[in-house]
């Protein structure tokens, strides 16, 4: 079955940083565009960075520009985030998310979630 597992949420201070990791697998990795996504209490879920398949093209937040970075390795079916620069606005729920569009159906898979405060 298709399983999506993050990894790498923590308390850490603002301006300190944090490497979130998802693991995927039941489905070809390298077909789908991978994101992450972040739900703060009280707001809605918003995209924070996509990757496509091959890894060749990127796409960010606004907020997030120049501060996180999204990169995946296919050969280990893992897609990661690297936050530098952490504020304490960013505190949320990070999730995973594969997908990937054909012309039938759009094939959409969450990970369950991992924590990330920002604060002193």
């Amino acid at each position: 079955q298709v399983q999506l597992v993050e990894s790498g949420g923590d308390l850490v201070q603002p301006g300190g940083s944090l490497r979130l990791s998802c693991v995927a697998s039941g489905f070809i990795f390298s077909r789908y565009a991978m994101s992450w996504y972040r739900q703060a209490p009280g707001k809605e879920r918003e995209l924070v960075a996509t990757i496509t398949g091959a890894g060749s093209s990127t796409d960010y937040a606004d907020s997030v520009k120049g501060r996180f970075t999204i990169s995946r390795d296919n050969a280990k079916n893992s897609v990661y985030l690297q936050m530098n620069s952490l504020k304490p606005e960013d505190t949320a729920v990070f999730y995973c998310n594969a997908r990937w569009t054909t012309a039938k159906r759009v094939y959409d898979y969450w990970g369950q979630g991992t924590q990330v405060t920002v604060s002193s």
